[in-house]
């Protein structure tokens, strides 16, 4: 199963306490003899104002040590919601639309307000959500019949991430780290297969170099998109749903990485749904080989293009909690010798 399937299930999703701050001594000792990093947060990690500061902790403990280059989901709902936009549309259901988009754009204001970032920051971060508003509002008329096509579908359910990484670009900046949000669409070169768009792998590293590794080498952390590309055109695609480990083991393709860390809200990754039934194990260590046995045996470990990728560019996988960060998670490696907690 898949370390966002498992909400709830071994330990608890971790709400942050007012003034609880991140344990960061495990982070700091992880990576400090690794060079660069990527990390990926899903929408749990990410489902408010306080998670994110707390997430940008994270990074910051492990960019005092290595590069760090970020990925990040939509906040936790909002790829469904904007999904139910476009279906709304579909049934010419103009007005239920618009007010559901501007719901959307109230909860990351809403966030954003809640980050508690200096005025000039606030103003800034404002104005380009507010652009990016006025982005999405566009896409939905106020009468009318409109044609919603999968390229529709996808330009949609882009926003959420979209919107995500400013915010948390602006997490890391209150946190003393200095970012850049980045739009994955500007060197994922996918397919033009909407809604489940394959990457054009050795383009996508080349352009991706090109966008990324200044940052890194400016000391910036990178804080890209996950779950989008576009066309040879610039027309924007997705990799389709919950593929945003994915898009983390790309980036992190992009920029060798030796490690890709996946933040969720799960300790790792177990030998069945701890849900249902007592008798699931924790697994500290999975070679590649172990971790797609289980995928094969209809656990949903990770993504299924993430192993092969990592496995090509020998890189090591973790997944960790990012309300426990110091908890070890399961790491899933060349070499690495199997075993439950």
């Amino acid at each position: 199963m898949s370390p966002e399937q498992q909400v709830g299930a071994a330990s608890a999703e971790g709400e942050l306490r007012p003034g609880e701050r991140v344990l960061a001594g495990s982070i700091e000792t992880q990576f400090a003899k690794t060079e660069s990093v990527a990390f990926k947060f899903g929408g749990s990690s990410l489902d408010g104002a306080a998670r994110m500061r707390h997430a940008a902790g994270l990074v910051r403990a492990a960019a005092e040590k290595a590069r760090v280059t970020v990925v990040v989901s939509a906040m936790r709902g909002v790829t469904d919601r904007l999904l139910g936009v476009a279906r709304l549309l579909e049934e010419a259901r103009h007005q239920a639309a618009r007010n559901e988009a501007q719901g959307i754009v109230e909860l990351h204001l809403g966030t954003l307000r809640d980050l508690a970032l200096d005025r000039g920051e606030y103003e800034r971060v404002a104005h380009e959500l507010k652009l990016l508003s006025g982005d999405l509002l566009h896409e939905i008329p106020e009468w009318g019949k409109a044609e919603v096509t999968t390229l529709v579908f996808d330009r949609l359910a882009s926003f959420g991430e979209r919107f995500s990484v400013r915010l948390f670009a602006a997490a890391l900046e209150a946190e003393g780290v200095g970012a850049v949000p980045v739009a994955s669409s500007d060197f994922v070169l996918t397919c033009e297969n909407f809604r489940e768009a394959q990457p054009q792998l050795e383009m996508t590293r080349r352009r991706g170099r090109q966008v990324l590794l200044p940052l890194l080498a400016a000391g910036l952390v990178p804080v890209v998109t996950g779950f989008i590309g576009a066309t040879k055109d610039g027309r924007i695609t997705t990799l389709g749903r919950n593929s945003s480990d994915f898009s983390g083991a790309l980036v992190a393709h992009v920029v060798d990485a030796e490690e890709l860390v996946i933040w969720t809200d799960v300790d790792g990754i177990y030998t069945a749904n701890p849900r249902e039934t007592h008798e699931a194990q924790l697994l500290h260590e999975l070679s590649y080989d172990e971790a797609h046995a289980l995928a094969e045996r209809g656990a949903k470990v990770l993504h299924p293009l993430v192993l092969p990728l990592a496995a090509q560019t020998g890189m090591t996988v973790w997944v960790r909690n990012t309300f426990k960060p110091h908890l070890r998670g399961t790491r899933i490696g060349a070499g690495v010798k199997g075993g439950a907690a």
